[in-house]
């Protein structure tokens, strides 16, 4: 399946909630789950909203996630076969993978606007991992791996301000972050607490199991 293209705002307002696909916009009166009504989903039957069964709830909640994070389904499907085969709920094993890919540690290290906006950075080569050039979104983070700007990157006037702008950002605590020298490293494996949006994951692992 290829990767979603058109308005960000649309898929917000597809899941009745703020998804926070663009940065500080969502944060702002422009937002427009706050300037539409909430419960108008888009396109011209949307306020044609019906009740929602069991399955319509999981599948929503999967879909919820899967565009939280942008990841296209087939890969979501995989990461959650790998989520259900490690010890632990799988659900919460979904999550912490998720988090742990490479565009969204470089989101929660601060060095980008949105998670859309960490993707295209990744790609363009302006990370390395370890020391190594590290331009796939998609990598799984393990408790050790380093995160650095590439050399190259940082006389870039865009990244100069994303470093500029990661000083006042918070950062979970399985992060260690040097933001002076715009550095992180995965210190511990993220817990459920440190997923930040309130996720009912139990529906995802409800749906796959049918």
């Amino acid at each position: 399946m290829a990767r979603y293209t058109g308005s960000s705002c649309r898929l917000c307002r597809r899941e009745g909630c703020k998804l926070f696909l663009k940065g500080d916009r969502c944060l702002s009166s422009k937002c427009a789950i706050t300037t539409r009504e909430k419960s108008l989903a888009p396109g011209q039957h949307g306020a044609d909203r019906k009740k929602i069964g069991e399955y319509g709830m999981q599948l929503r909640e999967k879909q919820k996630a899967k565009r939280f994070y942008g990841v296209p389904e087939k890969q979501f499907h995989t990461y959650f076969n790998i989520a259900d085969k490690k010890e632990g709920m799988s659900g919460e094993n979904l999550l912490s993978l998720l988090e742990r890919r490479l565009d969204n540690v470089v989101y929660r290290m601060g060095m980008a606007e949105s998670r859309k906006e960490a993707r295209q950075l990744v790609r363009h080569n302006h990370f390395r991992l370890n020391g190594k050039k590290a331009n796939i979104p998609s990598i799984i983070l393990n408790v050790g791996d380093e995160i650095t700007v590439n050399e190259n990157s940082k006389s870039s006037e865009k990244i100069k301000g994303l470093i500029e702008s990661m000083q006042t950002k918070l950062t979970p605590k399985w992060l260690e972050v040097d933001k002076t020298n715009a550095v992180a490293k995965v210190a511990a494996i993220p817990a459920r607490d440190d997923v930040d949006f309130p996720f009912e994951e139990q529906l995802i692992v409800e749906l796959y199991s049918k």
